[in-house]
C-alpha cells in the first residue's frame, strides 16, 4: 500500500518538482498509449484466450495511467504515430513480437523509476506491479507462428546455406548473372519442394496432426529466402556478377539480422549468439564453395 504521503501528493501535483512531474507526465502518456495498442492488437486477435490475455493487459496499462493522472491532474489522448505502428507490426509479425517489442521501451525506465520513487513511493509499486502481473500475462499468450519457429529456421537457414554456396560457386564458374541467376531458381525451385516433402515426411512420422502446415512454414520461408537471394543477379547487367555476387552477401546478412532480432524479441533469446553462428555458417559456405568455383573453372577449363 502507497505511503499517507503518497496519497496526498496526487491532489499537489506542484509540490512536485518539475523534473518528476515532466516524468510522470511521459509515464502517464505512454501508459495511455499502450493501454490502447493492446486493445487494438486484441481486437484483431482471433483465438479466446490470447485476445483476453492481451485486454487483461490493457486494462493493467489504463489503470496505471489513471494513478498517473491523479498525479498530473491532466487528461492525455494517445499517440495516433505509436498505436498505428504497432498495430502494423502486429500485423505483419504477429501480435507477440509487437507487445515484447513494446514492452522493451519500458525496461528502459528503470532507473527513471528509482529516481521518481523519491518524490513518489508509488511509483515503486506500479513498477512492482507490472513486474508480476503483466509479465507474467506476456508470458502465458500462445501465438501460432511462434509454434513453427523450427520450420522457419529449418527453411531459411538451409536456404542460407545451400543457396549462397551454390551462387557463390556459379558466380566464379559461368560469371554471367542471366545464366547464374537461371541455374540458382532451377535448383532452389527443386531444394524448395524437397524441403517441404522431407518436412511433411518427418512430421508425418513423428505423429504430428499439423504435418503439412509445418511443411508450407518451411516451404515458403526456403522460397522467400531463395527469390531474395538471386533477385541481385536478376537486376544487375550479365557483366557485373561480382556486384551481385557482393549485393547477396548484404542481403543474407540483412535476412539474418532481421530474422534473429524477431526471434530476440519473440522467443527472449540472444540475439549475438544466434546472429553470429548463422552468420558463420552461411558466410563460410559462400567463401568454400566461392574457391571451389574457381578451382573447378581452372582444371576442367570449362569457359562459360
Amino acid at each position: 500500500m502507497p505511503s499517507e504521503a503518497s496519497q496526498t501528493n496526487p491532489n499537489e501535483p506542484a509540490q512536485l518538482s518539475s523534473a518528476a512531474l515532466g516524468q510522470i507526465l511521459a509515464f502517464q502518456q505512454n501508459e495511455v498509449t499502450e493501454a490502447v495498442v493492446y486493445r487494438r492488437i486484441a481486437a484483431c486477435t482471433k483465438e479466446e484466450g490470447n485476445r483476453s490475455t492481451l485486454l487483461r493487459i490493457a486494462d493493467e496499462e489504463a489503470r496505471h495511467a489513471e494513478i498517473w493522472q491523479r498525479y498530473t491532474g491532466q487528461t492525455m489522448k494517445p499517440e495516433r504515430g505509436k498505436v498505428a505502428r504497432y498495430s502494423l507490426i502486429a500485423r505483419v509479425f504477429g501480435f507477440t513480437f509487437a507487445v515484447k517489442l513494446m514492452e522493451r521501451g519500458e525496461a528502459k525506465a528503470q532507473v527513471s523509476y528509482e529516481e521518481l520513487a523519491r518524490e513518489v513511493p508509488e511509483a515503486l509499486d506500479i513498477r512492482a506491479d507490472e513486474e508480476a502481473h503483466e509479465h507474467a500475462l506476456l508470458d502465458i499468450l500462445d501465438e501460432e507462428r511462434l509454434g513453427y519457429v523450427g520450420s522457419m529456421v529449418l527453411g531459411m537457414n538451409d536456404a542460407l546455406v545451400e543457396m549462397t554456396g551454390t551462387l557463390a560457386g556459379l558466380t566464379l564458374a559461368m560469371q554471367n548473372t542471366r545464366l547464374i541467376a537461371l541455374s540458382g531458381l532451377i535448383t532452389g525451385i527443386a531444394a524448395t519442394l524437397s524441403m517441404a516433402s522431407s518436412e511433411y515426411l518427418s512430421s508425418k512420422t513423428e505423429g504430428r496432426s499439423d504435418a503439412l502446415k509445418s511443411a508450407a512454414y518451411t516451404g515458403v520461408t526456403y522460397l522467400v529466402t531463395v527469390t531474395l537471394l538471386i533477385l541481385p543477379y536478376l537486376l544487375f547487367d550479365e557483366a557485373h556478377y561480382l556486384w551481385a555476387l557482393g549485393t547477396m552477401i548484404c542481403i543474407v546478412l540483412l535476412i539474418l539480422v532481421v530474422f534473429n532480432y524477431y526471434l530476440s524479441v519473440a522467443q527472449d533469446l540472444s540475439f549475438k549468439k544466434r546472429f553470429g553462428q548463422m552468420a558463420g555458417i552461411s558466410l563460410g559456405v559462400a567463401a568454400l564453395s566461392f574457391v571451389i568455383g574457381i578451382v573447378v573453372k581452372m582444371f576442367l577449363g570449362v569457359d562459360v
